[in-house]
């Protein structure tokens, strides 16, 4: 029987559709050119931020940072706080919003919980909330949704989850004994991401930095029987850097959302293999809510 998280993984596409069509609909409540952003978020949310951060700041549409909710500075001239709360309940992000005096935008999965009067305005993805605790479609919906709110056709990363909802998931990375994940740019929020699912699901040893960095001492940790898995391109000689300590690897030419799916379908077969169920990690819940 398929656990709820395998299930909400192979929707992707098409919840990357619709989130990528309602970018068009929701416009007027998102971030406008020039304002001066914080995105926040815990955990996957936090995450996700990171990646549209870095994407709307590049694209000169205005100063953008991530922060995690609890990290908030509360002290800087934002012009907008976009909170991203899966479940509508998480203590740190409701705290935050009621904390505020600048207009703010919630981006849910569930419109019927507390976070509706905690913001200004709210995009809901009922489409893609979901069952499992472990959180895989409404994350990469929210972002399809923001980079599509930035201008991109997500036309070619939809086409590429597809693809890699049926790609062979190759031994050397299921066999594997640790993973490093590794971004640049946009894509470290999604090598975090990445790590952060392999320890949920399947309590793997499992690590995350920005590419670059990695051969600054993290390097050391890779070796024989571990992967070094990049998002997006490589830096110049990492692949070579890699090899050299006889660990594997592994990149693609695939949009690095695309990647991400590949990541999840990891982490669910290595859960399963083990004997865990993937729904419902160690220690975790839906939300946190704090007394």
């Amino acid at each position: 029987m398929s656990t709820h998280v395998a299930v909400e993984i192979a929707t992707q596409p098409d919840c990357w559709h619709r989130a990528s069509t309602l970018a068009k609909e929701v416009a007027p409540r998102l971030p406008r050119p020039g304002e001066r952003v914080a995105v926040v978020g815990c955990g996957t949310s936090w995450f996700i931020a990171q990646s549209y951060a870095w994407l709307r700041e590049a694209r000169g549409l205005g100063h953008t940072d991530a922060f995690a909710a609890s990290e908030f500075p509360g002290v800087r001239d934002y012009d907008r706080i976009v909170a991203i709360t899966r479940s509508g309940t998480t203590s740190e992000v409701l705290e935050l919003l009621d904390n505020v005096s600048v207009p703010t935008l919630a981006i849910t999965a569930d419109g019927g919980t507390p976070v509706v009067d905690a913001a200004d305005e709210l995009v809901v993805l009922d489409f893609a909330d979901e069952a499992s605790v472990v959180q895989t479609r409404f994350a990469t919906s929210t972002l399809a949704l923001l980079r599509a709110s930035l201008g991109e056709d997500l036309a070619g990363a939809i086409a590429d989850a597809s693809t890699a909802l049926t790609a062979p998931l190759r031994p050397e990375w299921t066999g594997a004994a640790q993973f490093t994940f590794l971004g640049r740019g946009w894509t470290c929020g999604l090598a975090h991401e990445a790590a952060l699912k392999m320890r949920e699901a399947a309590g793997a040893w499992t690590e995350s930095y920005p590419a670059m960095d990695y051969r600054h001492g993290p390097i050391s940790i890779t070796a024989p029987g571990r992967l070094a898995w990049m998002f997006g391109p490589a830096p110049a000689g990492l692949a070579d850097d890699v090899a050299a300590t006889g660990g594997t690897f592994v990149t693609s030419s695939h949009d690095p959302m695309a990647t991400l799916v590949l990541a999840q379908r990891l982490a669910v077969h290595i859960a399963e293999a083990a004997g865990l169920n993937p729904d419902q990690p160690r220690h975790l819940t839906r939300s946190v809510i704090l007394s």
